[in-house]
């Protein structure tokens, strides 16, 4: 479903990632780890359309995509839910979901939000007329994953969904992402709590100082002794 070869970002004079390549198959949920600054956020938004690549190649669904901007990549069903959740504080839940069929032309004809997604979030149905600022971090996670589940991708690209969450919520966003997985959806995550993340990852990348330094199933790398000794504890520090 998605190939990524020998891709390379910079930020001026600084490579922020060196030549990496990774694979996403249909219905796998693959997780990139490793510690800050590793550039796992920037290889997600060259994925997404948002940061330039400096060379290699991004294949979606058979399609060379790089280069292309975000909304077109978006069009095309990959769809990413950014760090920081990015929601509208000053619209309500509900225009914050409709918000996320602004890509297609339905945005101004469709105003109805599907049962379906009522009943997955429904914490969210239970607020649609409140402003998208009062929601708890929990919550407003719960709404952006929501937000990005409107365009029904065929790849859902998560940055740090659980940046400053409480564990509860933590938890429940872990979960969440596995159920997505489970019922056919293909995932991408990056994320800084590595052993949540590799308990649910069918592949995973280890990515340090923009380069991948561990791959491999997520059940192996938990027992990686390098892995164990050099991330979990700090991830476990987080």
């Amino acid at each position: 479903m998605l190939a990524v070869s020998n891709l390379t970002i910079n930020y001026g004079e600084v490579q922020a990632v060196d030549s990496i390549s990774i694979k996403v198959k249909a219905g796998e949920l693959v997780s990139i780890t490793g510690a800050n600054g590793a550039g796992k956020s920037s290889m997600l938004n060259a994925i997404s359309g948002i940061r330039a690549v400096a060379s290699g190649k991004i294949v979606f669904a058979g399609e060379d995509i790089t280069g292309l901007p975000a909304h077109q990549i978006v069009r095309k069903g990959l769809v990413q839910v950014p760090e920081g959740r990015q929601l509208f504080a000053t619209l309500t839940v509900r225009e914050n979901l409709l918000a996320g069929r602004y890509s297609n032309s339905s945005f101004l004809l469709d105003n109805v939000i599907p049962e379906s997604l009522i009943q997955r979030f429904p914490v969210l149905g239970e607020r649609l007329n409140s402003l998208g600022s009062s929601l708890s971090g929990g919550q407003a996670q719960m709404l952006a994953l929501a937000r990005g589940l409107m365009n029904h991708p065929e790849l859902l690209l998560l940055d740090e969904p659980t940046l400053g969450l409480a564990p509860i919520a933590v938890t429940e966003v872990f979960d969440l992402i596995a159920e997505l997985r489970d019922q056919g959806l293909s995932i991408l995550v990056v994320e800084q709590n590595v052993r949540q993340a590799l308990e649910i990852s069918d592949y995973a990348y280890v990515l340090e100082s923009g380069r991948i330094v561990l791959e491999g199933k997520g059940g192996e790398l938990l027992n990686n002794s390098r892995l164990v000794e050099s991330y979990l504890g700090v991830a476990q520090s987080d």
